[in-house]
């Protein structure tokens, strides 16, 4: 994927406004689902098996975020999937937490073992304990590199026939024809609470218009983090501000900014 290709992306999302249902944690909701506004996607918040199915019969992709997973969200999820997959909808599997115990473990690896189209966005640790190796996980925060997770993304690449993308300091982003890595971003963005929860929202963003490989979500967040960055005194306006940037990104900047390795 080269950058004409993010761009293109990025046109897309904004001309066809895709519909996100995002089953997503209580921290997070209303970060992401103004990130997907900001962006020009149309985000819902949907938690209801009830309306799930009529839900993903028109929605353009489900995101399925497990920060703050109990007993009656599990369910709901593997319903979400099941509906998807049934619609050929794109899932994307934010794992969040994943090793830090049994229950996100084990429900993690049985999303990505249910559906058909699948996108994995995570931290170093996440992905590494997601594949069963012992990844060094303290929370929901990466102690692990996202270089040394690239071998266990592309297992579980092979094994789910799915896309990876490792959030980092620097984003690897792990398909069947290979990888790219991504530099943008600033030290400030994990400082502020759900930046990979966004990243995983706008990854849904992309692939409900065909970007499925994760790369466009990470250069766009990326790229948006630097500028608001540059504006921002600390965490706190750096949510503000990040918001303003994905709404003011254009192509130029983006082109400019981006560093694709």
């Amino acid at each position: 994927m080269n950058t004409e290709t993010i761009v293109s992306a990025l046109n897309a999302v904004r001309q066809q406004k895709p519909l996100v249902v995002n089953i997503t944690n209580y921290v997070v909701m209303n970060n992401t689902a103004n990130a997907l506004l900001a962006l020009g996607a149309s985000p819902i918040m949907a938690h209801s098996r009830e309306e799930m199915a009529e839900m993903m019969s028109f929605a353009g992709a489900l995101v399925v975020n497990i920060g703050t997973l109990d007993s009656s969200w599990t369910p709901r999820m593997a319903y979400a999937v099941e509906q998807a997959n049934r619609h050929g909808k794109p899932v994307v599997l934010d794992p969040v937490g994943c090793g830090a115990s049994t229950l996100r473990t084990q429900t993690s690896r049985q999303i990505a073992q249910a559906a058909a189209q699948l996108i994995i966005r995570g931290n170093a640790s996440e992905i590494i304990a997601l594949a069963g190796e012992a990844g060094q996980s303290k929370g929901v925060d990466a102690l692990d590199s996202s270089e040394a997770a690239v071998g266990t993304a592309r297992h579980l690449a092979e094994v789910h026939g799915c896309n990876v993308v490792i959030s980092g300091a620097t984003d690897v982003v792990v398909t069947a024809e290979g990888e790219v890595r991504l530099r943008n971003g600033h030290a400030m963005m994990p400082s502020v609470t759900g930046m990979g929860c966004t990243l995983s929202a706008l990854t849904g963003a992309f692939a409900a218009v065909g970007e499925t490989t994760g790369l466009a979500a990470a250069a766009v967040l990326g790229v948006a983090g630097e500028i608001a960055a540059e504006q921002s005194a600390g965490p706190g306006s750096l949510q503000l501000n990040l918001l303003d940037a994905l709404y003011q990104l254009d192509e130029t900047t983006l082109r400019q900014r981006l560093k694709l390795a």
